[in-house]
């Protein structure tokens, strides 16, 4: 199921936020002056989720604008930890062409340097968006609109060429019913004007990836399937589409259970894609079970990353709590990211960890024993072995990590696997582990009455014969209600 939201765009321009400012060169003397004094900052993990992404072939990146490059416990995080940047504003048309023809690539610059000097990529954001345009571009004559854009593209493509990983070259196209939004583009090209933009980006820097960017496309829904035929129109006409990028934009406990499915089917169209703005607002004040939650949210995200081989990395959008969109956009929502105000990691960031395998025998933040009604021991992975095809039993509990599952949409996750039925499964079918798929036989319903049926199947977790010995299998019946057939989360 997709989260709602409001018209408000995912990455438009965050109220409140400072003006841009200061460059790298204050950012480092505030560092030093800091550490000279012995001044407190972030807390920091043995171990970045940047090189945790780069051992497996992804990276984790973050979002900042110029104002925040003054602040050194902000950068300092943001250095640490993320190795792509993607600037807030800086590279919008508003920032980079106010007036016709009149250029300002100041703002992003600073952003690219930061970047440059940390070792970090950068996501270029955006080239051709409806929301933060000059109403000079609005305004102008049908006929004048394709020379603009493609003026506008050529120069800031070129002024960052050979600077920048990839491109969000069209910025939230769509409507939430699945048609193209009626902007200036579309009325003076018609759907012709995406295709365009992309031509004229690859001309003007040949070695970055070239992105659709959208909202609400991170779940198989109306906008995710429009997306989807578009990009095969597009590459069927020999458009340079590289990639997909999924915002990601959620509400705690709303992560779409197809995003893994969705994920696949644009890989399977040989593009990239990414999770490019990451974060996961709460109803506030927060509680510690939807801070829980939030951190069973990411590991999701972050898995089901790395279980398409070509999603490339996921980006948060903003580094902490205290600079995310989120409070000014959505009132009563917030503690949106993965780092708290004070720059303190939060479950989050230990999932996210976790899943890229930075993790230890210690259970993930968000995550729950299943204890069976009738014999009260634990569903069990046996001796945590994480082979496709494990069949889990009952055990003594003892909170390990190969007790404790995730309950994330309609799957049940556990050490990175799912709980899955097998092909063709019928009533004393023993369940297994297996890769997640996001397909129905590893979707289960946990029900009121303390059963968990399948989905495909429609039969309930059963403790095999009614036993209660270490070592019992657990397999799929006829949901009857009985005691061998009822878990509760310990």
């Amino acid at each position: 199921m997709r989260r709602n939201r409001t018209p408000y765009s995912g990455q438009g321009f965050r109220p409140g936020r400072r003006a841009l400012a200061v460059g790298t060169v204050l950012v480092a003397a505030f560092l030093a002056a800091a550490t000279a004094i012995g001044m407190a900052l972030p807390a920091q993990a043995a171990t970045s989720l940047r090189s945790l992404a780069e051992t497996k072939g992804r990276y984790f990146g973050t979002e900042m604008t110029g104002g925040d490059l003054g602040n050194g416990s902000l950068t300092g995080v943001a250095a640490a930890q993320f190795d792509m940047l993607t600037p807030g504003n800086e590279m919008k048309w508003d920032t980079t062409e106010r007036s016709p023809g009149v250029f300002n690539f100041g703002p992003g610059d600073q952003i690219v340097s930061f970047a440059q000097a940390h070792g970090m990529r950068v996501r270029g954001h955006n080239l051709v968006w409806h929301s933060q345009l000059p109403s000079w571009v609005s305004n102008l004559p049908l006929n004048q609109v394709q020379s603009a854009m493609q003026n506008h593209i050529t120069t800031e493509a070129n002024h960052y060429r050979g600077k920048i990983y990839a491109w969000d070259v069209i910025n939230e196209p769509f409507n939430e019913d699945g048609t193209l939004r009626q902007d200036i583009f579309d009325r003076a090209m018609g759907s012709g004007y995406l295709g365009i933009a992309l031509r004229a980006a690859r001309a003007a820097d040949p070695a970055a990836k070239l992105y659709i960017n959208d909202f609400n496309i991170e779940g198989v829904n109306a906008k995710s399937n429009a997306l989807f035929s578009l990009a095969q129109s597009l590459l069927a006409q020999g458009a340079p589409l590289d990639g997909i990028g999924l915002e990601s934009h959620f509400i705690v406990g709303q992560v779409p259970s197809s995003l893994l499915t969705n994920m696949q089917r644009f890989a399977n169209l040989g593009l990239d894609v990414a999770v490019t703005e990451l974060d996961d607002r709460i109803p506030l004040p927060a509680s510690s079970n939807n801070i829980q939650q939030q951190g069973t949210d990411y590991g999701t995200v972050v898995n089901d990353c790395l279980m398409v081989a070509r999603c490339v990395g996921v980006s948060q959008w903003g580094v902490d709590d205290g600079h995310s969109w989120i409070d000014g956009t959505f009132p009563g929502f917030g503690a949106a990211t993965m780092y708290d105000r004070n720059f303190q990691p939060k479950p989050a960031y230990n999932a996210s960890a976790a899943a890229l395998g930075g993790g230890s025998s210690t259970p993930p933040p968000g995550t729950t024993s299943l204890v069976s009604a009738a014999s009260g021991r634990c569903l069990d992975v046996p001796q945590s072995n994480t082979t496709n095809g494990t069949q889990p039993v009952i055990w003594d509990c003892h909170g390990s990590a190969n007790q404790q599952w995730a309950v994330s949409g309609l799957t049940l996750r556990v050490l990175g696997k799912c709980l899955d039925a097998p092909p063709n499964a019928a009533a004393g079918t023993k369940v297994q582990i297996w890769d997640c798929n996001g397909g129905t036989n590893q979707q289960w319903n946990l029900n009121a009455s303390g059963t968990i049926s399948g989905v495909q199947s429609g039969l309930c977790l059963d403790v095999n014969g009614n036993a209660t010995a270490n070592g019992t299998t657990v397999i799929l019946w006829t949901c009857t209600g009985a005691a061998n057939q009822r878990w509760t989360r310990g």
